[in-house]
């Protein structure tokens, strides 16, 4: 990415158009004053401009460059790609079936992790590869075939991930990224940072200083419940480490001078009434992708490549890091997307925190959890029950099916499940009784290992020390 629009790449151009279209819709919807709306509009028509000028053509929605829309491709669908709205903050899509991620992979410019690559992944660690790789739940990827090369020649690698710690309650949705992090982190057998961006909380939500960072040492006793390893697992709040950390907060300022605010602009759609903070948050998200950001684990190796796994919300962030990295001389991290977890209510809608009904939450009871799923979880059946014999239910827009394919670790029972649903011999009901009991012990499990995470041992995964590994 480069320094101004004019030497941004086509692809660039594109997903800055596509980002401040939705911000103008935005604007217009909220109401928003002529000025701020007018000079909205006017960055959009100068993208615009650079972009006919860069391809020799007008913009057209849904059609990233050198991927021309196929023939014909003007019926119902061709609107609703435009409606697929990701960024970090925001999920939006209007189709039940919830975000089309083979035209994400498109417009994000990333590669799907195919049969070929999940092979390969066995084969490097010996291991079947977890369920999440299997369903396509985590099913993209930047560079991870370079990873693999590096550890098959016996060179090191890290993994980075995070957690944003807006609330003190997590919901399951949370844990996907963890729990297939964890997996990561003990076929490899290689160290693990977690980054508590607290100062990001602060900075976009009302929470004051005190809430945010004491929110982070809440969720990080959710994320220990997953059983990382003590000697491999460094978890930081951002709000402590930036202070004790030169190497981290180094690499955070070499981040801020290559990165222009009209990059971030376009990546991120911050506005000129932003606070400044938000604008300069990439750069701290960025930080930990660079092995000397951590020099009691890696010393001052500079060039130990990391891998991250997230959901493809944030990969906009790590877009930026390495357009970043080889400019300041670090390798780029490799990254591996998941999917996102539905909502109860269906998957157009975003679970939230604050709605306790959509989604289930880590300190639900078993009560709970049945009253939730029974009530709230948006069901793929018919009308009737004569109707749902005879025309079997929809697995592609039931929550509770969803759900399992997270969750239920036998492939071959979940397969008996998907046929049985689909052809209507299995009932809504009896679905949901399906998905209860994998939640249920899932949940108790998680709290009965969360209670035995005491003060002492957060502050232990929290302290910057030297991990088991020898990066000599």
């Amino acid at each position: 990415m480069a320094d101004e629009q004019g030497c941004a790449s086509p692809l660039e151009l594109f997903n800055s158009i596509a980002a401040q279209g939705e911000r103008v819709r935005a604007l217009k919807a909220g109401q928003a004053s002529k000025d701020e709306l007018d000079s909205a509009v006017k960055k959009l028509l100068s993208l615009k401009m650079s972009y006919k000028a860069a391809m020799g053509e007008d913009y057209k929605a849904g059609c990233p460059p050198n991927n021309p829309a196929p023939a014909g491709d003007s019926g119902p669908d061709a609107t609703e790609a435009e409606e697929d709205f990701v960024d970090p903050w925001t999920v939006q899509t209007s189709s039940a079936k919830g975000v089309d991620y083979d035209k994400l992979i498109v417009r994000f410019g990333s590669s799907k992790i195919d049969k070929e690559l999940i092979n390969r992944i066995e084969r490097a660690t010996g291991q079947r590869p977890h369920r999440f790789l299997r369903r396509g739940i985590f099913f993209s990827h930047r560079d991870m075939n370079q990873v693999l090369d590096a550890y098959e020649n016996k060179k090191p690698f890290y993994l980075y991930t995070g957690r944003g710690p807006s609330s003190e309650a997590m919901h399951v949705g949370h844990l996907i990224p963890f729990i297939f992090t964890k997996w990561l982190q003990d076929v490899f057998n290689v160290p693990l940072v977690i980054q508590m961006t607290d100062d990001e909380k602060y900075l976009w939500k009302d929470l004051t200083l005190d809430q945010a960072h004491g929110y982070a040492v809440e969720n990080a006793k959710d994320i220990i419940a997953c059983g990382f390893d003590i000697n491999k697992t460094f978890i930081f709040s951002d709000l402590d480490y930036m202070g004790m950390s030169p190497g981290f907060y180094r690499n955070v300022v070499k981040i801020q001078k290559h990165v222009t605010f009209n990059q971030v602009k376009g990546i991120f759609g911050f506005t000129d009434s932003d606070c400044i903070g938000k604008i300069s948050f990439p750069a701290i998200q960025a930080a930990p992708s660079f092995s000397n950001s951590f020099p009691q684990i890696f010393g001052d190796k500079t060039d130990v490549q990391c891998l991250i796994p997230c959901a493809i919300d944030q990969d906009p962030y790590f877009r930026m890091t390495r357009d970043v990295a080889p400019r300041i001389g670090y390798p780029k991290p490799a990254l591996l997307h998941s999917t996102f977890f539905p909502a109860l209510q269906g998957a157009q809608t975003k679970m939230s925190a604050s709605d306790p009904n959509s989604s289930i939450f880590l300190t639900d009871t078993a009560k709970q959890i049945k009253t939730k799923v029974n009530k709230h979880a948006f069901s793929g059946g018919r009308d009737t029950i004569e109707e749902h014999r005879q025309f079997g239910g929809n697995c592609d827009v039931d929550v509770s099916f969803m759900y399992l394919t997270f969750f239920l670790e036998d492939d071959d029972k979940l397969e008996q499940i998907r046929k049985d649903y689909t052809s209507g011999a299995m009932l809504t009901g009896e679905l949901k009784k399906e998905l209860v009991e994998v939640l249920q012990p899932l949940i108790a499990e998680h709290q009965a290992r969360r209670k035995e995470v005491t003060e002492e041992i957060v502050r232990e995964f929290m302290t910057p020390r030297k991990l088991s590994y020898d990066f000599q």
